[in-house]
C-alpha cells in the first residue's frame, strides 16, 4: 500500500506532463484540457493515452531518469504518435498491438535523441515522434490486417449516434457562425497538434494556452496570422496552411522561439517575425519530398528551424541578449522573464569576483579614482586609505613622525582568496614629507585571485610581510602592516585591481564586493561600488549573534511553533535544509513542499528563488528575510526587489503578462531596517523589521510587514502581517 502511495502520483504527473509538454509547458490545468480535449475522437485519445503509460512504464522498468520520466519528457513524442495512429486506425487486437511495440520504439528513439542531440544543448522536440509516425506509416502498407479508421468521414451521422438531434443542432449552430477564414483555420490549426480536426478542441486548447501563458497565446496569434499574411502578400499557397492544418508549425515555432528557449522580449518576437517566411519555405519544400512517398511532414518544419534557430545562436560573439537563450528553465515564458529581470537587477554584478577592503575597521579615502595627486590615465583606478579621528586628522601630535599616524604599522589583509604573487619587502619607510621616486610603489605584495585577476597593495612597512611567494591565502588573512614607502609623503595603503601580476601593471575598473559607508548617523550598505574622495568605508562587522541564525547548513533542520490569527492551537512545521551536488542550498517544507533557494557568502544572506505554496509559512519566510547582512548597524536599511509575478492580483499580472516583454509597470521592493540590540553577559539579541510593497507605478496594491528577534544565534520568533492576517511563528528547536 506505501509502496502505491510513492507510485500512483508519479504514474498521474508523468502522464500530465506528457500531454503539457507538447506545449513546452508543465500546467496540471493546461494537462486536463489538452487530455480532455484528445478524447474528442475516442479511440485517439485512448491510444494516444496508452502510449503514454507503455512509454513511461517502459522507461522506469529500464532504469531511466525518474525526473525526466516525472516530467513527460519521454512520454509525449508516444503520446503524438498514438494520437496519430489513433485517429488514421481503426481500433481493434492488431492496432493496439502495433500501438504497443510503435510506443516502445519511438522511445528508444528519443533516448537516442537526447543523447545525440543533447551533448550540444539543444532540445530533441518531436524528432522521435516523426521517427515512429513515418515508420509505422511505410510499415503498416503491408500489414492487411489494420484497417484504415472511416471516423470523421461523416461526422454529422456520428454525433447523432451519440447525442441524437439536439447535438445536431448544437454543432449546425456553431459551424454556422460567421468565422473569419484566418481564425477558422488558426482553432482547426491548434486542434491539429493533438490530431483533433476541429472547431472546438482548437477552441479548447486556445483556452488553456491563454490559462498557461499569456505571453504563449500572444506568440501563437502572432506566428500564425504573420504567416496568413505573408502567404497572401507573396501569392504563397494558402492550402499549405488548410492541409491537415500543418499552419501549428507557425504557431509551435513562435512559441518556442518567442517565449520558452528565449527571455520574451522585442527581439524574441522579432526573430518570430523574421523567421516565419524559412517555415514557410521548409514547409513547401519537405512538402514536396515527403510527397514522393506518400507522407505527412508534421511537425518537420518547427523541428528543423528551431533546432536551426537555437544551434546558431551558440555561436555568437556579442548580442547575447538579442535573444537571450533561458539557463533556468521554469516551463513559464512570463516566469523565465520575470525571474530573469530580477535576476539582472540583483546579481548583474556577479560576474565579479567579491572583493573586500583590505582592511579592518573605518578607513577613509583620500584618493579614489582618478585623483588629484597620482591615480591618473592607464593607474587611474585605484584607492588611497587613511584612518583620520574625529577632527578628521590622519595624525595625533604634530605629524612628524610614521608612528604618529593612525593608519601606520596597522594590519593589511586579502581582499579575497588567492595565491601570493609577487612581494617587496625591502624597501625603507620615508620620513614624512620625503618621496622614494626610484621604488615608486614601494615595499608591495601582489595577489592572484583568477585568471587576469590580481590586487596590488603598496607602500607596505619595510619587512612586514607575512606571507611568501606561491602561497594559498584565504579572503581576511593578515598579508602586512602599512608603511610609508615609495612615492609616499605619509603613510597610508593604496589598492588596486589589475590583470597582470606585475609591479607597475595598469589598473582594472573594478568594484568592491560588498561594503559599509558611513554617513551622518547612519549606515549605507553598498554593493559591487566604488567608494568615493572622503567616503569613510568598512568591511561588514560581523555580529556573531545575527550572522550564525542566518548561517544554514545542509542537514539542518528547523522547527517552528506557529499560532495565525484567532487560533487558539499552535502548529508545528518543520523545515530542513537542503543542498545538491553543485552545492545549490535551499530550505525544505515537507508540509506545504515549497522550496526556498538561498545564497550566503559569510557577510550576506540572500534568498534567489521560491518554488511551492504562497501560503506557506516558508513563503513568508522567504519574503520577510529576503535579504539580511551578517552584521548589526542599527538603522540600516536594505532594499531589494523581488519577482513581479511573486504576490501580485491575478488581473492586474494578467495584464501585465501581455506587456511584460515590452513593458513592466508592476515593481515588488524588499525593505529592511535593523532595530535594536540588546547585549548581555550572557546573552544578546537583536531586532529589525522588514517589508515588501507591491507597486503599480506609485500605486500601493498590497503590503507585507514582517518582525523578527534574533536571540542566542537564532531566530527566536518572527511575526508577518498581512492585512488582517497575523502569523506569530516561535523557533522550537534546530538540529
Amino acid at each position: 500500500m506505501e509502496r502505491l502511495r510513492k507510485i500512483i502520483p508519479g504514474v498521474i504527473d508523468s502522464t500530465l506532463n506528457s500531454y503539457t509538454q507538447v506545449f513546452f509547458s508543465n500546467n496540471r490545468v493546461f494537462a486536463v484540457i489538452l487530455l480532455a480535449v484528445s478524447f474528442l475522437d475516442f479511440y485517439a485519445g485512448l491510444g494516444g493515452l496508452l502510449a503514454i503509460l507503455v512509454s513511461n512504464t517502459t522507461s522506469y522498468l529500464i532504469g531511466f531518469n525518474r525526473h525526466n520520466i516525472r516530467m513527460g519528457y519521454y512520454g509525449f513524442n508516444s503520446l503524438l504518435v498514438g494520437l496519430g495512429l489513433g485517429i488514421y486506425y481503426a481500433p481493434g487486437a492488431e492496432f493496439f498491438l502495433i500501438l504497443l511495440f510503435t510506443s516502445v520504439f519511438t522511445l528508444f528513439v528519443t533516448i537516442m535523441f537526447e543523447g545525440i542531440i543533447g551533448k550540444y544543448g539543444l532540445p530533441y522536440l518531436s524528432l522521435s515522434f516523426l521517427i515512429g509516425i513515418w515508420v509505422v506509416t511505410l510499415a503498416s502498407r503491408e500489414f492487411s490486417a489494420l484497417s484504415i479508421s472511416e471516423r470523421g468521414l461523416f461526422v454529422p451521422n456520428e454525433l447523432y449516434g451519440f447525442g441524437g438531434p439536439m447535438v445536431i443542432s448544437i454543432y449546425n449552430w456553431f459551424n454556422s457562425l460567421p468565422w473569419y477564414e484566418s481564425v477558422l483555420i488558426y482553432f482547426r490549426s491548434l486542434g491539429a497538434i493533438l490530431f483533433q480536426y476541429n472547431l472546438f478542441a482548437g477552441i479548447l486548447i486556445a483556452i488553456g494556452i491563454l490559462i498557461y501563458s499569456r505571453i504563449s497565446f500572444l506568440l501563437s496569434l502572432i506566428g500564425f496570422f504573420f504567416a496568413y499574411l505573408f502567404y497572401q502578400y507573396v501569392g504563397g499557397n494558402i492550402y499549405e496552411l488548410s492541409y491537415s492544418y500543418i499552419g501549428f508549425n507557425f504557431i509551435l515555432t513562435s512559441i518556442a522561439i518567442g517565449g520558452f528557449y528565449n527571455i520574451p522580449s522585442k527581439y524574441s518576437f522579432l526573430w518570430v517575425i523574421l523567421i516565419t517566411p524559412l517555415i514557410s519555405i521548409t514547409i513547401t519544400s519537405t512538402m514536396a519530398v515527403l510527397a514522393l512517398f506518400q507522407l505527412s511532414i508534421f511537425s518537420l518544419p518547427f523541428n528543423i528551424i528551431v533546432l536551426l534557430f537555437m544551434y546558431i545562436l551558440k555561436f555568437r560573439e556579442r548580442n547575447y541578449r538579442n535573444p537571450e537563450i533561458v539557463i533556468h528553465q521554469q516551463f513559464s515564458p512570463e516566469k523565465n522573464l520575470y525571474s530573469h529581470i530580477n535576476n539582472l537587477e540583483r546579481y548583474a554584478d556577479l560576474k565579479y569576483i567579491p572583493v573586500s577592503l583590505p582592511f579592518w575597521g573605518e578607513w577613509t579615502v583620500t584618493q579614489a579614482h582618478n585623483g588629484e595627486f597620482t591615480h591618473k590615465e592607464g593607474w587611474a583606478h585605484a584607492w588611497d586609505f587613511e584612518i583620520k579621528d574625529d577632527n578628521l586628522q590622519t595624525f595625533k601630535n604634530n605629524g612628524n613622525l610614521v608612528e604618529d599616524y593612525y593608519c601606520f604599522n596597522k594590519p593589511i589583509i586579502a581582499p579575497a582568496d588567492g595565491i601570493i604573487r609577487e612581494i617587496i619587502d625591502w624597501v625603507d619607510d620615508n620620513e614624512i614629507g620625503d618621496m622614494n621616486l626610484e621604488q615608486n610603489w614601494g615595499n608591495t605584495i601582489i595577489v592572484k585571485h583568477d585568471e587576469k585577476l590580481y590586487s596590488k597593495l603598496s607602500h607596505l612597512k619595510k619587512n612586514s610581510a607575512k606571507v611568501k611567494i606561491g602561497e594559498h591565502v584565504k579572503k581576511g588573512d593578515i598579508l602586512g602592516y602599512v608603511g610609508n614607502s615609495g612615492r609616499s609623503p605619509e603613510p597610508h595603503l593604496h589598492f588596486q585591481m589589475q590583470e597582470t601580476p606585475f609591479i607597475g601593471s595598469k589598473t582594472l575598473d573594478y568594484p568592491i564586493g560588498h561594503y559599509m559607508l558611513k554617513g551622518e548617523n547612519k549606515f549605507d550598505l553598498k554593493f559591487y561600488q566604488k567608494p568615493l574622495k572622503g567616503d569613510l568605508v568598512s568591511n561588514i562587522e560581523k555580529d556573531l549573534n545575527l550572522s550564525k541564525a542566518f548561517h544554514f547548513v545542509p542537514g539542518q533542520t528547523l522547527k517552528f511553533s506557529v499560532l495565525q490569527g484567532n487560533d487558539t492551537e499552535r502548529k508545528t512545521v518543520l523545515w530542513e535544509v537542503q543542498s545538491d551536488m553543485y552545492n545549490n542550498t535551499w530550505i525544505y517544507c515537507k508540509d506545504s513542499r515549497s522550496k526556498a533557494w538561498f545564497k550566503n557568502d559569510g557577510n550576506l544572506h540572500y534568498f534567489t528563488h521560491f518554488e511551492g505554496n504562497q501560503k506557506s509559512l516558508l513563503f513568508y519566510f522567504y519574503l520577510g528575510a529576503y535579504k539580511v547582512t551578517g552584521g548589526f548597524y542599527k538603522n540600516l536599511v536594505i532594499n531589494d526587489k523581488l519577482p513581479v509575478h511573486v504576490l501580485n492580483k491575478r488581473g492586474l499580472i494578467f495584464l501585465q503578462d501581455f506587456i511584460a516583454p515590452f513593458y513592466i509597470f508592476i515593481n515588488n521592493h524588499f525593505r529592511l531596517e535593523f532595530l535594536k540590540r540588546k547585549s548581555s553577559i550572557t546573552d544578546s539579541s537583536i531586532s529589525f523589521a522588514s517589508s515588501v510593497a507591491v507597486k503599480n507605478g506609485n500605486n500601493l496594491n498590497r503590503q507585507l510587514n514582517f518582525e523578527f528577534e534574533i536571540e542566542s544565534k537564532h531566530i527566536k520568533r518572527f511575526t508577518v502581517i498581512d492585512g488582517n492576517r497575523k502569523i506569530n511563528a516561535t523557533e522550537e528547536s534546530t538540529i
